[in-house]
């Protein structure tokens, strides 16, 4: 079987956690968190970036960073993962699921202009398979109506919109290094601040509320309870493993996206004939290769497919269910119709991509592919076929 995904070490993670354990600063906010959090500065000109425990502690933060209150209406795509819509339920906000596009599964600008009312606090972007939505028509909508914008870059490590980095556009974003990332800790992630206005309180929520990083500075000859905040900080352990990744991003981007270029030239012939649909990059967009997907033609399709990559030996799996279905959402009642994203729900297919993946492994999955519609299933014939 050829697995969905598979972590990739790069070989200095013990290594690196060793050394972590020799300084004797095991947790959090030591030698190897400065590391990882000067280098995402640096390399992508994020104002300021705090390690957190994972994407979703991130987003909490976000939530509390923008005092996100009771009442509160948030906009943000149903297509997408709970964690999501979580760091604002936390809060007491109203979610507000918006569609996705027709033509690739980033949120709709439009139908977020006709959810924006005067509860409207803040606007959610997820930047899907880590390639960006239409930021400067987010960015313009949020202006025209005072709103915030979080970018949730989930998967958008190392991917640009219109030479800008994701995650550096919105006033606050955040970032996952999940074993399923390209770039991993495990469990993992980090809050970016691009607000000035939100840096020093951003800081204080970190530190359970308190400030404690001005005392260890030297700012304060005594740090105490200014603010709410919570444990967001990772261990020295978690940010040791992450600096050895970040030593081999460029390798683990360039491999992946050789795997997802194989995959795209070993389809591409299929897809022109209308069997299914390949990833759509925006021409503001660059692809990070954190995902490549094929959306078929109906339901019915995506299960029989799904089957036939099983018994080919090929582990595929489809993505989210539209949260605005979802049970704990409806409450029972019936959910408002967003076809897109219902569409994507019912349609995507993930296949494998990590980087230890070789050249035969996709070919394999290609064929694979191939095969199961040369098997003439009446469920996976091209749109306008008999």
């Amino acid at each position: 079987m050829i697995g969905f995904n598979k972590p990739y070490f790069s070989g200095k993670e013990l290594q690196y956690i060793q050394e972590a354990i020799r300084l004797e600063k095991l947790s959090g906010n030591g030698e190897f968190t400065q590391r990882c959090q000067s280098f995402f500065e640096q390399r992508y000109g994020f104002k300021k970036t705090l390690l957190t425990q994972s994407c979703t502690a991130a987003l909490e933060m976000a939530a509390i960073l923008l005092d996100i209150k009771p009442g509160d209406e948030v906009i943000m795509p149903s297509y997408t993962f709970v964690s999501t819509a979580n760091a604002f339920v936390l809060r007491g906000a109203k979610i507000v699921f918006a569609d996705s596009n027709e033509n690739e599964p980033n949120i709709s600008v439009a139908h977020v202009a006709q959810l924006i009312s005067a509860k409207t606090r803040a606007i959610v972007v997820v930047h899907y398979a880590g390639v960006a939505c239409d930021m400067d028509a987010i960015m313009a909508l949020a202006k025209k109506n005072n709103l915030f914008v979080v970018e949730d870059a989930a998967q958008a490590i190392d991917s640009f919109y219109r030479n800008k980095s994701l995650g550096s556009i919105g006033h606050v974003a955040a970032f996952s290094f999940h074993e399923t990332k390209n770039i991993i800790s495990g469990e993992g992630g980090m809050l970016v601040i691009n607000d000035e206005q939100f840096v020093k309180r951003a800081e204080i929520i970190w530190e359970k509320g308190t400030n404690r990083s001005a005392f260890f500075r030297g700012e304060v000859d005594k740090y105490n309870w200014v603010d709410v905040g919570s444990s967001f900080l990772p261990s020295e352990i978690t940010a040791a493993f992450l600096w050895a990744q970040l030593e081999q991003l460029d390798f683990i981007q360039q491999r992946r996206k050789q795997h997802w270029q194989q995959y795209w030239d070993g389809l591409k012939e299929m897809a022109n004939a209308k069997f299914f649909q390949l990833p759509v990059i925006p021409e503001y967009a660059t692809n990070n290769a954190h995902i490549f997907y094929l959306s078929t033609t109906s339901s019915v399709a995506q299960r029989v497919l799904l089957y036939c990559l099983k018994h080919a030996g090929v582990q595929a799996i489809f993505h989210y269910l539209p949260l605005h279905q979802s049970p704990f959402f409806t409450q029972g009642s019936a959910p408002a119709k967003l076809p897109n994203a219902e569409r994507f729900a019912e349609t995507l297919i993930r296949l494998p991509l990590f980087v230890e993946l070789t050249h035969s492994d996709i070919a394999q999955a290609c064929a694979a592919v191939k095969t199961c519609f040369d098997l003439k299933h009446a469920e996976l014939q091209p749109a306008g076929n008999p």
